[in-house]
């Protein structure tokens, strides 16, 4: 059985949770930056939202759950992940925004 996708009312809610988020929007979708840093955004392909975090979780994330996490080309090469939202649960969401919080917080 299919789970749910995870709404963009859940994601608001649980971005409004984590200190320094601000939301704001980029390539005219949702995103949240931290201190003017992109560290989240939808993905236009509407299932799936990007996640700028280091490099060592990202391969852990792809290695460990290819189901939920991904790159596509156009990121290859880059810090950011992508999550299926129909995989996602809020409790994980707020787990990768907290850590790309830390990320951002270690960039010049």
């Amino acid at each position: 059985m299919a789970r749910r996708k995870l709404p963009l009312s859940t994601i608001q809610r649980v971005a409004r949770s984590v200190p320094g988020l601000e939301e704001g929007t980029s390539y005219r979708t949702p995103a949240w930056r931290c201190k003017k840093r992109l560290i989240a955004r939808m993905h236009q392909d509407g299932v799936s939202i990007v996640f700028w975090i280091d490099d060592t979780t990202r391969d852990h994330l792809l290695a460990a759950d290819p189901d939920t996490f991904f790159v596509i080309d156009h990121y290859r090469g880059t810090e950011a992940v992508q999550a299926r939202l129909d995989r996602l649960s809020a409790a994980d969401l707020r787990k990768l925004l907290v850590r790309a919080v830390e990320v951002s917080s270690l960039r010049p």
